[in-house]
């Protein structure tokens, strides 16, 4: 990845995709945060179509951060469901997919499609193999998440940031359990600045973007159409 991106135009260029990474962050953060949208309505489109849709977002991320994706799915007719009681998704991805699971249950889903973004994705694998016996995940669309952790978060002090350590048990233990790989699409940007090793998945579906960085992807085109694909068939 960090070749590719010398390639590419140095480290000049790798400063722009950074700065305008955490640019989006900003934006995103602030739209969520003044948002007066309402979970239970992204619950009850007009008219409903597909399958149910959960969001999960990532470490530091409520569920307004992916917003923009709710909207987006909700305007086409999805049941878009979404997990206040993640907070801001800091706690352990142990606790992250418990949190999933009994949502799952409580509100009787099935043929749920779990749409996730980094730690998201790694809380959605989790709960597919311990927290779902009774198979209501079909899929989990997967974005920019670190599978195999992050060689970058040894350099940080927060828990809620050095669990994506490589050796770290859960990443490790997560990468060795490969029975829901195939109903897995990971979806993940050419270069991400937080994962360098990337974010393939072996088994999985792999969507490699041409979008830059590791929040911009949520924005991507050919992610929108996928995600519409998968759900409403468009």
């Amino acid at each position: 990845m960090q070749d590719a991106t010398r390639t590419s135009g140095g480290l000049l260029r790798q400063t722009w995709w950074r700065a305008r990474d955490y640019a989006s962050v900003l934006a995103w953060q602030a739209a969520g945060i003044t948002s007066r949208v309402d979970p239970d309505d992204l619950r009850r489109p007009e008219h409903p179509v597909g399958p149910p849709v959960v969001l999960v977002p990532g470490v530091y991320e409520s569920w307004h951060f992916l917003l923009p994706l709710a909207m987006l799915l909700h305007e086409h007719g999805v049941r878009v469901h979404v997990l206040p009681d993640l907070g801001n998704n800091r706690r352990p991805v142990l606790r992250g997919a418990s949190v999933l699971g009994r949502y799952l249950e409580a509100h009787d889903l099935r043929d749920v499609v779990v749409v996730a973004h980094s730690k998201g994705g790694l809380i959605g694998k989790l709960a597919m193999l311990r927290e779902d016996p009774s198979g209501r995940i079909v899929s989990m669309i997967a974005v920019n998440t670190p599978f195999a952790g992050s060689s970058y978060a040894r350099w940080f002090v927060t828990p809620a940031v050095r669990a994506f350590i490589p050796s770290d048990a859960t990443i490790v233990a997560l990468d060795a359990e490969r029975t829901v790989n195939h109903r897995i699409t990971s979806v993940y940007s050419w270069w991400d600045p937080h994962i360098p090793a990337g974010s393939a998945l072996d088994g999985a579906t792999e969507v490699v973007l041409d979008t830059p960085g590791h929040f911009r992807p949520l924005a991507d085109p050919r992610l929108h159409e996928l995600l519409l694909q998968r759900t409403v068939g468009a």
